[in-house]
């Protein structure tokens, strides 16, 4: 009880802090704060969210999100939230989870054992290791850019990510090009690289996937994934999707699809895999909407994902077989039609970029499995 009673006012705390980060951004009166915030709204949720259209109360409100939903889970939160236990988690369905190579830590790199499929992927290809016998010879813990120059070809990438925590910003790509390295496409130096490497503290060192054709012609610089919430309905005795969002990436979001960081956020219809019209975070003010990508010029609104029924299908058996984890929101990546991996998963996924599309609790489901963990 003292530690959860801990966790609480420590989360409040960065409710506050990000309320006094990003507030001021938004133009909403001073009346209106305070009629949001006694609701659990922070004032880019009065933004975001259309509150004419639709009661507040059908909304997650930020409160709810960031206090309550990361309960739902309990200490199990654990398994998702450290990206290496949530790798060996997913050991069930290899099929569906990126390598693992090892770990940056006090300026080394900490090599795993090969996983069942040991390629690391760039270029277009995926290359196999070409000389298991050298690899094998390479020693358990060694310097980064020794492991680096001995594993990738050109072409090949990979991506280096903290191994908790999420929302993009602790997210970096290296590709090797012409006997270069690529630094989130910023090229660098040996000394460079190894100067930002070497600053890169638990940091797992994992392959890089490479999304289908669709989802490169949204946007190619970035990979844009799909989030999808998943939620264990008891009574049922199954999981379900309440909502699922495609994210594009743009050059304001660069090297990554984020939402909040300037990417769009398409709902995915349930039924079909049809995508909507993307949203624009606000940074101007309001919500932008768009039918196509304003760069590419890509066709968003309506554009089908490949496969979307056996994608659901296969995500809700896994989500089912997890049922100890009733809460999960899992980032995949598209590889081709039917199939794809997951990149990682969120305990107490953000619903900004889910409710700018539509309110949560204006389903009669999602609002009983919240009322359900004691979230509303």
């Amino acid at each position: 009880m003292i530690r959860e009673a801990y966790q609480t006012v420590n989360r409040a705390r960065k409710l506050i802090r990000e309320e006094r980060q990003s507030g001021p951004e938004f133009d909403v009166s001073p009346r209106d704060r305070l009629r949001y915030y006694k609701r659990g709204f922070l004032s880019k949720s009065a933004v975001l969210y259309d509150f004419e259209t639709h009661d507040p109360s059908t909304y997650l409100s930020d409160y709810q999100r960031f206090i309550r939903s990361s309960r739902i889970n309990g200490h199990w939160n654990a398994l998702i939230d450290n990206k290496l236990a949530f790798h060996r988690v997913l050991g069930e369905f290899p099929s569906h989870r990126p390598s693992v190579y090892g770990l940056l830590k006090d300026g080394h790199f900490h090599r795993f054992n090969p996983d069942d499929r040991t390629v690391v992927s760039g270029g277009g290809s995926e290359l196999e290791y070409q000389n298991q016998t050298v690899l094998a010879a390479l020693e358990p813990t060694m310097d980064p850019l020794e492991w680096f120059d001995a594993t990738l070809s050109n072409g090949d990438q990979l991506v280096l990510k903290w191994f908790s925590g999420g929302g993009g910003n602790n997210v970096h790509f290296l590709e090797q090009r012409d006997g270069s390295y690529l630094y989130d496409g910023t090229e660098k130096t040996d000394a460079e690289l190894a100067e930002v490497v070497g600053s890169l503290e638990d940091y797992l060192v994992c392959e890089f996937v490479e999304q289908a054709d669709y989802a490169d012609e949204l946007f190619p610089t970035t990979t844009n994934t799909i989030r999808v919430l998943t939620m264990y309905d008891e009574q049922a005795q199954e999981a379900f999707i309440p909502i699922a969002i495609h994210r594009i990436g743009s050059s304001d979001s660069v090297p990554v699809d984020n939402f909040s960081n300037g990417g769009l956020s398409a709902e995915v219809d349930r039924e079909t895999g049809l995508l909507s019209a993307g949203a624009e975070y606000p940074h101007d003010g309001a919500v932008g909407w768009h039918d196509t990508h304003p760069e590419t010029g890509a066709p968003i609104e309506g554009t089908a994902i490949p496969g979307w029924e056996a994608i659901r299908e296969r995500l809700l058996e896994i989500a089912s077989t997890f049922s100890h984890l009733p809460y999960v929101g899992w980032d995949l990546v598209v590889t081709s039609e039917g199939e794809f991996k997951i990149i990682e998963a969120n305990s107490y996924p953000g619903v900004a970029s889910l409710q700018v599309h539509r309110p949560l609790l204006a389903e009669s489901r999602i609002r009983r499995f919240y009322r359900r963990h004691h979230v509303v």
